[in-house]
């Protein structure tokens, strides 16, 4: 959770773009973002793979009013209605895309290519059938606030009594370095979203910093296997929490939509 997923980019600027709030090549462009290309295959009425400007097209002209995310994991199929094949390759690419309005989803699959040093990368979204009903275990967005920043006071806590390396100024360090590289060139969030959203999102990805930190820098003070695994469990459902304050917050676009405010 170090960056932000790339369904979220293309749930947030599909979204601002179906509302006719950026230009194609806006949406499209920041969608890309580092990657080199990303193309769009199995959409209903194409043959083979076309480009996000033409997919984003069809997917309208299908009646698609709105994009959704879902960040699952193994166990946890958040923001998932099935079916069952297309839960499974969004829980293997740990990220899809559901569509509002037409029975459709979108499962990233990442190919890199070139010679070392020169390495670019390539994404190709499967479009597959989903089933409509509602998205599994995604909160209102005042719930994920809460949720959030009771999951971020109990981790620092334990983390604290653990001398994690990640509980302390490094890790504050490293979070406030991330930070300004991300604000620099970019919105959190899309024109159209809710304010609230972009404060969940930053502090969603905030906490998902700080549990990156706390793995990568060693086990601090924690160097007993129960306190290790004191740790791993302060953390999963930290994470959790986290992932499912992101999920609220790209799809509050649609949830506001459907609640007759934009």
């Amino acid at each position: 959770m170090l960056s932000e997923p790339r369904s979220g980019r293309l749930a947030a600027w599909g979204n601002a773009l179906l509302a006719g709030l950026v230009s194609p090549d806006d949406a499209v462009l920041t969608i890309v973002g580092e990657d080199a290309v990303h193309r769009v295959e199995g959409l209903p009425g194409e043959s083979g793979p076309v480009g996000l400007t033409l997919a984003l097209g069809r997917l309208r002209a299908l009646g698609v009013t709105g994009l959704r995310v879902a960040l699952p994991a193994p166990g946890h199929p958040l923001g998932l209605s099935g079916p069952p094949d297309f839960n499974a390759r969004a829980i293997e690419a740990e990220e899809a895309v559901v569509c509002h309005g037409a029975a459709l989803g979108l499962v990233p699959e990442v190919y890199e290519a070139g010679p070392e040093g020169d390495v670019h990368v390539e994404v190709v979204w499967h479009c597959l059938a989903v089933r409509e009903a509602p998205p599994a275990d995604v909160p209102s967005l005042g719930e994920a606030e809460r949720e959030l920043a009771e999951a971020l006071r109990e981790a620092t806590e334990v983390l604290s009594r653990l001398d994690v390396a990640g509980s302390g100024p490094v890790a504050e360090a490293a979070v406030d370095a991330y930070r300004a590289r991300a604000e620099r060139g970019r919105e959190v969030l899309a024109p159209g979203y809710p304010p609230r959203a972009v404060r969940v999102l930053e502090l969603a990805q905030r906490v998902g910093l700080l549990i990156s930190v706390a793995y990568e820098n060693g086990h601090g003070g924690a160097v007993s296997a129960s306190e290790m695994s004191a740790r791993a469990l302060a953390l999963r459902p930290v994470e959790r929490t986290a992932r499912r304050a992101q999920v609220a917050a790209y799809n509050a676009f649609v949830e506001e939509r459907e609640r007759g405010v934009h």
